[in-house]
């Protein structure tokens, strides 16, 4: 397959909102790679859901600036563009820098306008087609004629998207790729994807979404500690035991501390489902980047100033029983037997005072919030589904917006992604990050327009703007970051509104932003 059909399909998908539309575009491409054979079906779905095959090239946008023109017509395959990333990939001592960026130079050369678009989002990660995993999958169901709850299943036990799409489509029949998904089951030592929560307001709204009101009696509902740590999925085999993340990373041989405390626990086999977070000597949490450090580094010093400390608040099997299929209620009951000095603490109760309760209690302790289970739900992975709530405390402030970036995809022709700052009582504004979540359409007409008029400098890509516009920000916490001069970056920011009620003199300043970082 051309990978100007991909890029077709991509631009197709970005243009549109509705589901039903992006579902056809994807449906309709899915099968023509079909028709071309697996291999290019597993390149093919992994670019529709926005990445790579080589999860690192060593290529980001400082590598991308000052490509080539675009080619005049469509030429490369998908095959030959994954095998020239593969080559990049695998590039390494010196010279492998200039190497590698030749490489990329002569693919970018041999492609048009539409497949650049496309090769700059893979790269970076930021294809922003509105493609997601979850419609991706509902499109192979589609296109292979399965029904869809049979391929999030596959995918949720594969771990991937690519496998189960190469198994259901390379079938001669609806049928026979219904046996060949029903062959995806748990394994111990294999990632499944994790189950995901969606978010609530407060807490009382989630009690009732989960533990009904009204003249229906409430049923209880398990209220679980949200630690501010990482996701982790623990397999052990006897004394075989791997680590993963939330993206499924194997982080065996960085957390050996993790490893020692699940080999002790009364289990030959087990599947568990947690996070891992650095403690302080009283047991509150140490900021996230110390976590994050801490778990993405083989550094002998860093791992032995933070030891991770594993929780675990589900388990998928143990012993040779899986368990995905069990109410939570169950499964709680074999995670407390099983991993008893490593459980999230948890409240079970229909009252939503008691749920908020536990709320104000563990965001006292330093963590990031509750989940709201439904006690009867299966482990339902992959997806957010509605048997999982997150509550976290909401932080606001009121910023300064220093530049923007043109947006991509949908926000193509808008000035989207804005960069946030703190005024500082000194003089001039300490940049937090960026964000271009919360932006409805008239949002972005309208900054679109406003930042215009504030513009100082545009290099085509950024606008650098007088710094007058403040704008409410939502966030959920602080992190320290060495990309930002004040140390700090925002975590998971996005727009409220604009205050026009404010001048950039009354923004808050980084002093402020400082005064809400936790001591440690």
């Amino acid at each position: 397959m051309l990978l100007d059909d991909v890029a077709d399909a991509s631009a197709r998908v970005a243009a549109t909102r509705s589901r039903l539309a992006k579902r056809a575009v994807l449906v309709d491409v899915l099968r023509r790679a079909a028709a071309d054979g697996p291999d290019d079906v597993a390149i093919v779905s992994r670019y529709l859901g926005g990445e790579l095959r080589q999860r690192r090239t060593g290529l980001g946008w400082r590598s991308l600036t000052g490509m080539p023109l675009p080619a005049d017509a469509p030429s490369l395959t998908v095959g030959e563009v994954d095998a020239a990333f593969a080559h990049m990939a695998g590039l390494s001592g010196s010279g492998s820098s200039t190497a590698r960026l030749e490489a990329a130079r002569a693919l970018f050369a041999a492609a048009t306008e539409r497949e650049q678009h496309l090769l700059r989002g893979l790269v970076s990660g930021e294809l922003r087609q509105g493609a997601l995993d979850a419609l991706l999958l509902d499109a192979v169901a589609e296109a292979a004629g399965v029904p869809a709850d049979v391929v999030r299943r596959a995918a949720m036990l594969a771990g991937e998207t690519e496998a189960v799409a190469v198994a259901a489509l390379g079938a001669s029949s609806p049928s026979a790729a219904r046996t060949a998904l029903d062959a995806f089951t748990l394994t111990v030592g294999r990632p499944v994807r994790p189950m995901l929560a969606q978010s609530a307001p407060d807490v009382p709204t989630a009690v009732a979404q989960l533990a009904g009101t009204g003249d229906a009696p409430a049923v209880p509902v398990v209220v679980d500690t949200k630690l501010d740590g990482i996701r982790i999925q623990v397999h052990r085999d006897g004394d075989e035991v791997r680590v993963y993340t939330r993206s499924l990373d194997d982080v065996t041989a960085r957390v050996p501390e993790i490893v020692a405390a699940v080999r002790a626990l009364p289990a030959h086999t087990l599947v568990l489902d947690g996070e891992a977070l650095a403690l302080d000597a009283e047991g509150r949490p140490r900021p996230f980047q110390e976590t994050a450090s801490r778990s993405a580094t083989r550094d002998a010093d860093l791992a032995a100033s933070a030891t991770l400390t594993p929780f675990f608040f589900d388990v998928l099997h143990v012993d040779g029983h899986d368990l995905l299929d069990a109410p939570l209620r169950e499964r709680l009951a074999v995670l407390d037997r099983v991993a008893a000095p490593h459980v999230v603490q948890r409240v079970v109760t229909s009252d939503p005072a008691v749920a908020a309760g536990h709320f104000r209690s563990v965001v006292a302790a330093g963590q990031e919030g509750v989940v709201v289970k439904a006690a009867d739900a299966p482990y339902e992975a992959g997806r957010r589904g509605a048997a999982w709530v997150k509550v976290k405390p909401r932080h606001t402030l009121d910023l300064v917006v220093l530049a923007v970036e043109r947006g991509s995809g949908r926000r193509a022709g808008t000035l989207s992604n804005i960069h946030l700052g703190a005024r500082d009582p000194a003089g001039g504004f300490v940049m937090l990050g960026k964000t271009f979540k919360g932006m409805t359409d008239e949002m972005l007409a309208w900054q679109t327009r406003r930042f215009r008029e504030l513009e100082v400098a545009d290099d085509g890509w950024t606008v650098t703007l007088r710094p007058e516009q403040v704008v409410e920000i939502a966030f959920d916490g602080l992190q320290r970051s060495t990309r930002y001069p004040g140390g700090l970056a925002l975590r998971f920011a996005r727009v409220l509104r604009y205050r026009d009620d404010k001048s950039a003199a009354e923004a808050d300043t980084i002093d402020t932003v400082r005064a809400l970082v936790a001591p440690t």
